[in-house]
């Protein structure tokens, strides 16, 4: 079976009468993976089975359809792709199979876990949330997001939206396939009324089943005795909430992943230089006011007609503000990007930062890129000034 696992694989997909769901996902360390996760399934298209092939990377997904021997083809393609994982899933079997570091195939075959009867060929059928509607959820109906059947309620639509996007870009970074120690360390800074955080401490343990220790921190003592409240009511054994500034925190242990939503102009930098300092593996930042840069920003020609009407004034520094942010972590080792969180007829401030460590030293390009944008405008961003006083600020070594 080790040495033939491919082929088994590839005789559950090929039988029309049971199979039910491909997925492979992770990466192998050091190898080139063009996607972060396909999964492959049955469809109907013109009453011909075809085989739906979607495949993800961090910033989009991608669906094809392929029958005979295109289909076979593909799937050929798929299982040489170095994943580390892969669930072959049909209604009489499982087979989970994890590659070592060493390439060698950890195989386990086991009773389904689908309950279903036979394959759902439906070609139109909704793209996987997770956290989907229609299933119970013991959290979203705590909330008040869904009804004991799995029904969302009308009014909560934007909610149950905007905790399913937001877990999808967590995934959609991979990390959390190269996670190797558990409990998962989790830091919320500003963490105010902490649904998202609750909703990421669930997925993590209860749908993924990721041991997981969130923190959550926030200088409102309401809130923080609301949501201390709410984890003991949730059961949620490893979540508990601090009173504390961002900044002046001391994490009993390095955090894993650092959250920040929301939080007021600073405090996003206060929170950007924790993850720098603990060298975190993911950061995830939804910024919210910028009034710091705003308040340094003169008139510049020949940005003058820019800078005297407010509105316009303030959008530039937000710009500025999260360009800054993006290249100093560029500059510490991260793979940085800024993505929309969710639509803006949502909220106007719906941009997210995240940032995954990969290396410990930065690219200099990145950093003299910086320190030109920073010259030009002459301003000094807050992080700047926040890693100077930590000891953290390494401009030097990139002349």
């Amino acid at each position: 079976m080790t040495k033939d696992f491919k082929r088994t694989i590839t005789q559950m997909v090929q039988d029309e009468n049971t199979f039910l769901r491909l997925t492979l996902k992770g990466q192998i360390r050091e190898k080139f993976m063009p996607w972060r996760c396909v999964v492959v399934r049955p469809v109907l298209i013109k009453n011909v089975r075809h085989l739906q092939f979607s495949y993800f990377d961090a910033k989009q997904d991608i669906t094809k359809n392929y029958r005979g021997i295109e289909a076979q083809e593909k799937l050929d393609e798929l299982l040489m792709l170095p994943f580390k994982t892969l669930l072959a899933q049909s209604t009489t079997e499982d087979i989970h199979v994890q590659i070592t570091k060493e390439g060698r195939a950890l195989i386990n075959q086991s009773k389904p876990t689908s309950s279903v009867k036979a394959p759902d060929l439906t070609h139109d059928a909704h793209k996987e949330l997770p956290l989907p509607a229609n299933k119970p959820d013991a959290f979203l109906q705590s909330l008040g997001i869904m009804d004991k059947q799995g029904k969302v309620f009308p009014s909560m639509q934007d909610k149950f939206s905007q905790i399913n996007e937001f877990l999808k870009l967590l995934e959609h970074t991979g990390e959390l396939e190269r996670l190797e120690q558990t409990p998962v360390q989790i830091l919320d800074c500003g963490c105010g009324s902490a649904y998202l955080s609750f909703a990421v401490y669930h997925y993590l343990t209860h749908v993924r089943e990721l041991p997981t220790r969130l923190v959550g921190i926030d200088t409102n003592e309401k809130l923080i005795a609301k949501g201390a409240l709410q984890g003991k009511n949730l059961d949620f054994g490893q979540m508990c909430f601090q009173k504390s500034t961002i900044i002046d925190y001391t994490p009993e242990v390095p955090p894993d992943i650092i959250l920040a939503l929301h939080a007021c102009d600073i405090a996003t930098d206060e929170a950007l230089v924790q993850g720098i300092l603990a060298n975190a593996r993911l950061i995830l930042c939804v910024p919210c006011c910028h009034h710091e840069l705003h308040q340094q920003l003169h008139t510049l020609a020949p940005f003058q007609p820019v800078l005297q009407d407010g509105i316009l004034k303030k959008r530039l520094a937000d710009i500025l503000t999260d360009t800054f942010r993006s290249h100093v972590l560029r500059s510490m080792g991260y793979k940085t990007d800024v993505v929309e969180f969710i639509s803006s007829e949502h909220t106007d401030r719906n941009l997210m930062i995240r940032a995954v460590k990969r290396s410990q030293t930065g690219d200099a390009k990145v950093m003299q890129e910086y320190e030109e944008l920073k010259n030009f405008w002459g301003v000094t961003p807050y992080i700047e000034k926040l890693l100077r006083e930590k000891g953290r600020w390494r401009v030097e070594d990139t002349h």
